[in-house]
């Protein structure tokens, strides 16, 4: 969906149980700062809003986005967690760096997510430029951070859901 018109960062905070329980790690990249500062505190604000207790959020920075996934393995080597957000922040520059970090990055988070059974959530932004990197961290459309707690919560209730559901079947 096409974030034009929308601040993407509303949603419906009764369709979210409590987390109190929730283990949740953050790999946040160091490149582009200012943008994903603004995600991480967003995504904590969000995870605390639905009771994460903060000795249950854990924390580690990365040089760049291409670290996020190696950054996500080494916080569920270390923790017990439930899903782990990965926050960064690419911007498209004069060559096609920009194509190859995504992909690498979206196919890391993935399939890692695959190989752990757990929840790995792509919170990366991949903006044109700098004032579209500030509409969607804490602007005009929103705090991707917030999508990015957001998701991490419903995963890893779904996740629940599925695994107490009893005979394991997924839409049959």
């Amino acid at each position: 969906m096409s974030s034009k018109d929308n601040n993407l960062s509303k949603y419906k905070i009764e369709a979210i149980k409590s987390a109190d329980n929730l283990k949740v790690g953050i790999v946040v990249s160091e490149w582009n700062e200012d943008i994903t500062a603004t995600l991480l505190q967003g995504t904590i604000d969000t995870l605390k809003k639905h009771n994460v207790k903060d000795k249950n959020i854990h924390t580690v920075t990365v040089p760049g986005s291409y670290e996020l996934p190696m950054g996500a393995k080494l916080l569920l080597t270390k923790y017990s967690l439930d899903t782990v957000i990965c926050l960064g922040c690419v911007i498209k520059g004069e060559t096609d760096h920009d194509k190859y970090i995504n992909t690498a990055v979206a196919s890391g988070i993935m399939n890692l997510g695959l190989m752990s059974n757990k929840p790995i959530i792509f919170g990366v932004l991949t903006p044109n430029d700098q004032q579209q990197a500030k509409d969607r961290a804490g602007g005009k459309f929103g705090n991707k951070g917030v999508e990015a707690a957001i998701t991490a919560l419903r995963m890893a209730q779904l996740k629940d859901v599925v695994k107490n559901e009893g005979n394991g079947a997924i839409g049959f």
